[in-house]
Parts: structure tokens; C-alpha cells; sequence
């Protein structure tokens, strides 16, 4: 069985990423084209969101999509033939 993602990390990129642009929550909803609502649940760790949710933030983030969702297996080897 493939190991538990790690979805805090995934939360707290997110936080990283918007802190380190100096964006409020209201810029990132405006730059990704979502609720306020939704980008603090998601920051926050009350949803998970969904693939296109995600992929709207890391286009507003200018964050390519793959190492947004990397933050996944931190603490983990990475599927595929050289991380296990």
C-alpha cells in the first residue's frame, strides 16, 4: 500500500507560497478566480479541495502544478523507479 499523503504539507506550501507573494487571502482568490471562503478552508485544512481548485492556485501562484503536489510525499520515497 503507497504511504498516507501528507496533506498538512501540502496546506502549508500554500500558506508558504501566498506569504512569501505578501498576498492576502482576498488576492489569491482574486488572482485564482475562487472564493475567499474556499482559499482559507483549504489554507486552513477544513477541505481538501479539488484538482482544479489546486490548479487554479498554483497557476496563481506561478507554481508549477507537479511540484505544488510534490509537498504530498514529503517524508516519503516518491513513486516510480528511483524513489521506490
Amino acid at each position: 500500500m503507497p504511504p498516507d499523503p501528507d496533506l498538512d504539507a501540502l496546506r502549508l506550501e500554500l500558506a508558504r507560497l501566498r506569504a512569501a507573494h505578501g498576498w492576502s487571502y482576498d488576492e489569491l482568490a482574486a488572482r485564482s478566480g475562487l472564493a475567499r471562503r474556499t482559499v482559507i478552508e483549504i489554507e486552513q485544512g477544513r477541505t481538501i479541495g479539488t484538482l482544479k481548485t489546486w490548479h487554479a492556485l498554483a497557476h496563481a501562484l506561478g507554481t508549477p502544478f507537479d511540484e505544488l503536489f510534490a509537498t504530498l510525499c514529503r517524508g516519503h520515497d516518491l513513486p516510480g523507479p528511483s524513489g521506490g
